[in-house]
């Protein structure tokens, strides 16, 4: 067996496990977003947790043992308060907990349905009415959790679209401790509609309001201006890629390597989590970066190893320092050429949890719908 460091799954929405194989016919972003909302729809904090305890566990047994999850499924159906205000990111730390992973719980903001718009239909779930009211909730779960080994809690814009202008600097501001995460110029439709009502990239908004830090992550951040790249490295933000479900999404190819010669920081997540394996999203970058360049070798072993592992930690607050073994069958010389060949099946895990747990949740979500 070959030892290697564990990963860092730097960005999940993990009730999108669900979605997997079910939403293959969306032509768009936008209409499979349609049907992720109607899955956010039906889910409560015991629901969430059945289906996030067993994709907690098939991370674990993917080799993660740190998750970013961003998370913004805050409220009931009707948009009101559970008894417990953060009951469902309390469902989401103890079903981590059960699967022995660390959690940095990215609590979300989400307060509009685009530009100048109130949110609709299942996004008044995601709403605290207003920045002060989303940190005043957020600040209650980080009280209750301070100290704790396993658990962070950060901050995160849902995206430029989500959070009006005049709001986005108190969530930026609100924890200066803790990472803060925001989806960036995922797709061209939200730079075409920050430029029309602001007059700025998303990048240039988010600068406005002192967004870009040192502990900042850009989720995405797949089109971009070279005053964006140039923006983001100067800020020696973190920059978090998800190649697989920007693949699945037809998203586009980030450009990874002006962001990284420009002084930003790679990491990497599994998103919608259509597929839970850190070989194949640190494969990708290299593998997409040849797609867009015809040029092989832009990414080395080691740099992707970094960005998949201790980079990445860090970019959720947690240490690094944990190790998995990969199996005997991924005949190999070293480190180098098990990221090229190994993939999830080859960790070695001792954790037994059958697919059965998280086939009975998936059930469960789409019986309600």
């Amino acid at each position: 067996m070959t030892s290697a460091p564990a990963f860092a799954n730097c960005h999940s929405h993990v009730f999108h496990r669900a979605l997997r194989g079910r939403v293959t016919g969306a032509d768009s972003f936008w209409t499979w977003r349609d049907q992720m909302y109607a899955l956010a729809a039906v889910l409560d904090p015991d629901l969430l947790f059945d289906l996030a305890r067993a994709t907690y566990a098939e991370m674990h047994a993917a080799g993660i043992r740190s998750v970013g999850e961003f998370h913004y499924l805050h409220h009931g159906p009707d948009g009101r308060s559970y008894e417990d205000p953060n009951a469902m990111g309390e469902a989401l730390i103890a079903a981590a907990r059960e699967a022995g992973m660390r959690i940095a719980l990215l609590d979300t903001c989400y307060l509009a349905a685009g530009f100048g718009r109130e949110p609709e239909g299942v996004q008044q779930r995601f709403s605290d009415g207003d920045a002060d009211a989303w940190a005043a909730r957020v600040a209650d779960l980080s009280r209750k959790h301070a100290g704790e080994d396993d658990v962070v809690v950060g901050a995160a814009i849902h995206s430029v679209r989500a959070v009006p202008r005049d709001q986005l600097a108190t969530v930026a501001s609100a924890f200066p401790d803790a990472p803060v995460h925001v989806h960036v110029s995922e797709q061209p439709a939200e730079n075409e509609e920050c430029l029309a009502a602001t007059g700025l990239t998303p990048v240039g908004l988010l600068a406005e309001a002192g967004a870009w830090t040192p502990r900042t992550t850009a989720v995405h951040a797949t089109h971009l201006t070279p005053d964006d790249i140039a923006t983001l490295g100067d800020a020696r933000a973190y920059v978090c890629f998800c190649p697989t479900t920007e693949a699945e999404l037809a998203d586009g190819i980030g450009p990874s390597v002006e962001l990284r010669e420009a002084g930003a920081r790679l990491t990497l997540g599994s998103d919608s989590n259509t597929v839970i394996d850190m070989f194949a999203e640190a494969r990708a970058v290299e593998m997409h970066q040849r797609l867009a360049s015809g040029v092989r070798g832009a990414w080395s072993a080691d740099q992707l190893w970094a960005a998949a592992t201790t980079t990445g930690h860090a970019s959720l607050g947690f240490a690094g320092d944990d190790t998995i073994e990969i199996g005997a069958s991924v005949r190999t010389a070293g480190a180098d050429e098990v990221l090229w060949a190994a993939t999830a099946e080859d960790v070695v895990s001792d954790r037994i949890d059958t697919p059965r747990d998280l086939a009975a949740a998936i059930d469960a979500c789409w019986s309600r719908t």
